[in-house]
């Protein structure tokens, strides 16, 4: 018997004309992620991708497990690959399910017939493969509405046999979408900013903002691990650090101190926005949710935004922090983002940083120094490497 994987499509079947674009992506993804376990066989039929791993020091676990966390997959189940005999897929189900069968109490077959030159029609096959399951397994009770195991037959060119599909990451193919720039800090909050954008097809790169000596080397190494452990989701981030202690040094010294984030959060994007000008990226992606810190007031918003020439998405608005939290916790970035290790936004944080600002009073501000020598340098003195997951 051959162990093969099936990748179920999500959304993407509904893609009309599109779909093969979409699903051609996706392929390509999983690739790339998956090629570096050893030689695999991949094709697709019927909005399901075949993963035949070739050589057999293939970790099967690892591999499902990488295959789960491309987007556009809804489903993935370790299944068993017979020929389309019946008695070979009766001894195949008794067989490759015999663990999980004589653990249980309980169980139904549920049968997809896609091949409809099949002899057996659906109903068929479940009753007749459950009263084979009998047989060998006389302490099972058929139970159709909470089994404690499902046998899945589904007929295709092949005949395959599993016990269940587990979630996939769900969404569309990273690329898909277009590109943005992540605004990659060492919180909670950006990581799944980024996780969402890229769950939408977005091609994700990151921009961290540094300022040595008032942050550490840990610190950056720190966001490092969180773009790393994003990359299990978002494939490889183009990462682009950002000396940014000369800016804060100035800011601190003509800024009025209640200003100083917004100040500082507008030079943050003007950098941003020109490495992306540079690098061809359409958008700007930030972890803000609204009312979650002074800066993230509507009015401090609206200040922000004025500084922006392309669009600045913002996937956790309207979330709230146990939430998020949550979802951190999902993609593994948690225990890194609570890490000890402060990023530059803690900075000369001000002691009462305005939360209602007026528009005019930041243009102001910001007019009554020339930040443009500092903005271009950070720009040139930007390092840009790539941050894979494995």
């Amino acid at each position: 018997m051959k162990e093969i994987i099936l990748a179920k499509f999500g959304e993407i079947v509904l893609k009309g004309l599109n779909k093969n674009t979409f699903e051609d992506a996706l392929i390509r993804n999983v690739k790339r992620r998956t090629k570096r376990l050893g030689k695999i066989d991949y094709w697709k039929a019927q909005s399901t991708l075949y993963i035949n791993p070739l050589e057999e020091s293939i970790d099967i676990d690892e591999l499902i497990d990488r295959v789960k966390k491309v987007f556009g997959i809804a489903k993935v189940a370790r299944a068993v690959s017979v020929e389309k005999d019946w008695d070979k897929i009766t001894e195949a189900a008794t067989t490759y399910l015999e663990d999980e069968l004589t653990c249980a109490k309980s169980f139904k077959v549920q049968a997809k017939r896609a091949d409809k030159k099949f002899p057996m029609g659906s109903p068929e096959i479940c009753m007749q493969l459950g009263g084979k399951i009998l047989e060998k397994f006389p302490h099972l009770e058929v139970d159709v509405h909470n089994p404690d195991v499902v046998v899945n037959v589904e007929i295709r060119e092949n005949a395959y046999i599993h016990a269940g599909a587990e979630d996939g990451a769900g969404g569309i193919p990273v690329g898909t979408s277009g590109k943005a720039m992540l605004l990659l800090s060492g919180g909670i909050d950006s990581p799944v900013a980024g996780y969402m954008m890229a769950k939408r097809g977005v091609a994700v790169s990151a921009i961290h903002f540094e300022s040595p000596p008032y942050t550490s080397e840990r610190a950056r190494l720190k966001v490092e691990k969180l773009a790393s452990l994003m990359a299990h989701y978002c494939g490889a981030i183009n990462f682009h650090c950002v000396p940014f202690t000369e800016i804060q040094e100035v800011l601190r010294d003509n800024a009025p101190e209640e200003l100083f984030t917004i100040l500082m959060r507008r030079l943050m994007m003007e950098v941003a926005q020109r490495i992306c000008e540079k690098e061809e990226i359409s958008a700007l992606v930030t972890g803000e949710s609204l009312g979650q810190v002074a800066s993230q007031t509507m009015a401090a918003m609206v200040c922000t935004d004025n500084a922006c020439r392309m669009p600045v998405f913002r996937p956790l608005i309207g979330m709230d922090k146990a939430e998020i939290v949550a979802i951190s916790r999902k993609i593994n970035t948690f225990e890194t983002s609570i890490e000890p290790y402060e990023d530059c936004c803690t900075v000369f944080t001000p002691k009462h940083p305005k939360t209602k600002p007026s528009l005019q009073s930041v243009i102001d501000a910001q007019l009554a120094f020339d930040y443009e020598p500092l903005i271009a340098k950070a720009v040139e003195d930007t390092k840009i490497y790539t941050i894979n997951a494995f």
